[in-house]
């Protein structure tokens, strides 16, 4: 029998989880399980909206479909994310693992005893090197293992007659470029230097000891420094780095074993403890014992960085390919060409249905939207057959769902800040999770979409809808007034003698007077609600919805002052000027908003006559 099973991961790009989600992938693949990994890269410039874009691919997945699930919890920094997710996976009533997380009593825990050996390196520090004074840099304070780390470090000291100034201590998230504000942190904090800087994970460490290499410091000789999970680049660090050596490749296999044997009926203990030890080497002042240069290890070495040199590379390509799209067909072109050089087994393109034309956003924030229904594939790739599938339930995850087992497929998302996209399915390589390029890879995907959606609906000189894009907003936004009994105003706005700006003072100037017209419009309107659009060469059409009976008075008012203020302050040999005519309405179903457009350009027109009978009597 097939088993499906779902992995929710945050962040593939460090070694934690890298090792993890090997011995996962391996027995899986031994057991004709089929993996769904479904990730995304939270926290990385510290933006909600752009957290709210990658998240949204935690709300494509339905638990109820899948036979188990397998949860990294311990990657999510997010505590409102982890929360969702975790009532969501209760409520499909299907097995699940955690790693290092005691606190759900239905799910069960593979765990790495953090304290013990957290603590057996503390106290090698002060008692083989003779450190006292330290500077500790954290983990997530919503991280189990952070706070198991830190509270062994604490009492280390204590159990040694150590105390800890805590103007020492900084919270990081796990990530590299935490140990390089760390150490700026420390930098302005104007203390002395520390005898020992002790990090709960290596990639802060690496980070934090090159920081301080660059600033002239010697690793020990200055001052020692030390990681956890020992990781390939701690190992070839220089100094090699102290650390923690971790079980984390068993502890994904004993994950997949342990879940494999829930799905097929038999029990086991809630939680598996595994057992770490630490790693003496350079950084702390210690000989290298056990490391060595091995041809294996020069194989790995060398195999990592030939596979970056050539992911830059295609990657660049990509990029480029990208940045010149003018449609979907030229977004697909590019992709191509990066997985045909990165030899993809399957790869699949998936965008919501209207891509061009909603700004969705998703979230796994209680009360968020859920996934949208429909997905479009324009683009398939397996084993070199290339198809597309017009449109597919979300629901069946795939655009083609695959027919065997023991296959690995990395769901991964598409967006432009809060603005879901869709996402991308890699299937059987290896790239999600060896390369630190691949998130860079759905970025440059997910902007090139974007561009290409506002190309479609956005004016070039203006930044506001064109008419296409008017039209495809408009139409639901008028809808939705009839069903609500809401108010809607429509003004057509002409901008008065183009042509003569045009003809007296060059194009430039024209398109000068047009963009500041757009850009006088669209401030009177609200953010949000109201629609502006430029609908041909001098014509905007604006609409506004859910208003007071006075606001197109408002309205008009307002604008013209804002003209004034442009007049005011550009200082042209020419003044502009605006026709507006407006139109307000309760609209019902037998109203078409095609109506009310053309009444107020008809009303326009005759305000526009006017000023043209005034200017020549003048």
């Amino acid at each position: 029998m097939i088993r499906n099973i779902a992995a929710i991961v945050s962040g593939m790009d460090e070694e934690y989880p890298y090792y993890i989600i090997n011995g996962i992938n391996d027995f899986a693949r031994a057991h004709d399980i089929n993996v769904s990994y479904f990730a995304a890269f939270g926290g990385i410039i510290e933006s909600k909206d752009f957290d709210l874009g990658e998240f949204g691919i935690y709300s494509l997945a339905d638990f109820s479909k899948f036979d188990g699930a397998i949860l990294l919890s311990n990657t999510f920094a997010n505590l409102e994310a982890r929360a969702s997710i975790v009532r969501r996976v209760r409520e499909a009533g299907i097995p699940a693992v955690v790693f290092e997380c005691q606190d759900y009593e239905d799910f069960y825990d593979i765990s790495i005893d953090n304290y013990s050996v957290m603590k057996k390196l503390v106290e090698h520090l002060i008692q083989v090197h003779h450190a006292r004074t330290f500077h500790f840099i954290a983990g997530p304070a919503s991280n189990p293992e952070a706070v198991t780390r830190y509270r062994a470090f604490l009492d280390a000291l204590q159990e040694n007659g150590l105390s800890f100034d805590s103007r020492r201590f900084f919270q990081g998230r796990f990530r590299s470029y935490d140990g390089i504000r760390a150490i700026e942190a420390f930098l302005e904090s104007g203390l002395d230097l520390p005898d020992a800087f002790v990090c709960a994970n290596d990639s802060m460490a690496l980070a934090a000891m090159n920081k301080l290499q660059r600033l002239g410091y010697r690793i020990p000789e200055d001052v020692l420094i030390t990681g956890f999970d020992n990781t390939f680049n701690a190992q070839s660090s220089y100094p090699v780095l102290t650390t923690v050596k971790r079980p984390l490749y068993e502890s994904g296999v004993k994950s997949c074993s342990l879940l494999y044997d829930l799905m097929n009926g038999l029990s086991h203990e809630k939680t598996v403890m595994l057992e770490a030890e630490p790693v003496f080497t350079q950084s702390c002042g210690c000989e290298i014992s056990d490391f060595a240069y091995t041809t294996e290890y020069q194989k790995t070495f060398s195999l990592r960085l030939e596979r970056t040199y050539l992911s830059v590379h295609i990657l660049n390509r990509l990029i480029a390919g990208l940045a010149g799209a003018q449609n979907i067909e030229d977004c697909v072109n590019a992709i191509r060409q990066l997985i045909k050089a990165l030899d993809f087994e399957q790869f699949s393109l998936c965008l919501v249905e209207d891509w061009e034309r909603n700004h969705r956003t998703l979230s796994v924030y209680e009360g968020s939207a859920p996934h949208p229904e429909l997905m479009t594939a324009p683009f398939i790739w397996n084993k070199g057959r290339v198809s597309s599938v017009e449109s597919f339930s979300s629901a069946q995850l795939f655009p083609e769902p695959p027919t065997t087992g023991g296959n690995i497929s990395y769901f991964l998302p598409l967006h432009f800040d809060e603005r879901y996209l869709g996402y991308t399915i890699i299937t059987n390589n290896d790239f999600p999770i060896s390369s630190f390029l691949c998130h860079t890879m759905s970025l440059s995907i997910g902007n090139a979409i974007e561009s290409v959606s506002k190309l479609n609906v956005l004016d070039p000189l203006c930044k506001v809808y064109n008419r296409n894009g008017f039209t495809q907003n408009a139409e639901q936004l008028f809808k939705t007034c009839i069903a609500q009994g809401e108010a809607v105003m429509i003004s057509f706005i002409d901008l008065d003698d183009l042509k003569k700006i045009n003809d007296n003072f060059g194009h430039k100037e024209g398109d000068f007077a047009i963009q500041q017209m757009a850009s006088a419009i669209s401030s009177c309107c609200r953010g949000g609600t109201d629609i502006c659009a430029r609908f041909g060469g001098d014509e905007f059409v604006v609409m506004c919805v859910n208003i007071p009976d006075h606001f197109p008075g408002l309205f008009e008012e307002r604008l013209l002052h804002k003209i004034d203020a442009i007049n005011a302050r550009a200082s042209k040999p020419y003044r502009l000027s605006a026709s507006i005519g407006s139109v307000m309405k309760n609209p019902t179903a037998s109203d078409k908003l095609l109506d009310m457009i053309q009444e107020a350009d008809a009303k326009m027109y005759k305000v526009k006559k006017s000023h043209k009978n005034a200017a020549s009597s003048s």
